[in-house]
């Protein structure tokens, strides 16, 4: 490892700094908000069904089940463009991020196909309560999803505008700002994986309930 490499692994007061930034500060207390909305929908949904025991609960799409390893896998791709940011390796970094919006944007597409399967089971939002709630999970979900994506989009073509010669990849890479951006992206989308993963556990755990 060069001496650069070596100076941009110590801890500077700068880096110090950028530990309490008011954006890593915002996205704490914003996962905290979402987890608290959406265990009061889980919640809501639970009591209408012991209020309501005769109503049947919905089948979870196959393909809500499906885009669980679609958001996973792009989960992991960012994961890996995070590592290759931190070993200065352009071309992974780029193809990683690529890799995520690609993901990203199925994970979209079958979500809409998902939805679109329920409609044809004449399962739309007003079939009933339970339905009306799955609908407004996975769309509150969706969203969030969608919020994401301009970020990485961000991310994305900022590397391919930057990473044409060494000077200005070095001056990419060694941008603590950047860093920090890139941490509470990568933070901000394992939180919607987390997110993801409980409410097809729930929904399917919901549905073997009879």
């Amino acid at each position: 490892m060069n001496k650069y490499k070596q100076d941009r692994y110590i801890i500077t007061d700068s880096d110090r700094n950028l530990t309490f930034h008011p954006y890593r500060i915002l996205l704490v207390l914003f996962i905290v908000g979402m987890t608290m909305l959406f265990l009061s929908l889980t919640a809501a949904y639970i009591y209408n069904r012991i209020v309501a025991p005769s109503m049947p609960p919905i089948k979870v799409p196959a393909l809500f089940v499906f885009n669980t390893i679609v958001l996973l896998g792009s989960s992991l791709s960012l994961m890996r463009a995070k590592q290759s940011y931190r070993k200065d390796d352009t071309e992974a970094y780029k193809y990683n991020l690529l890799i995520t919006i690609g993901l990203t944007v199925i994970f979209l597409l079958l979500q809409i196909l998902a939805w679109k399967s329920l409609f044809e089971a004449n399962i739309s939002i007003t079939h009933n309560n339970l339905a009306s709630y799955l609908y407004m999970l996975s769309a509150l979900h969706f969203l969030h999803v969608i919020g994401g994506l301009p970020f990485m989009l961000n991310f994305y073509f900022n590397a391919l505008k930057n990473m044409k010669e060494p000077v200005s990849v070095l001056i990419y890479f060694s941008d603590p700002f950047k860093k920090l951006k890139l941490n509470i992206l990568s933070l901000y989308w394992h939180f919607l994986d987390i997110l993801w993963i409980y409410l097809v556990l729930f929904l399917w755990v919901n549905q073997l309930i009879k």
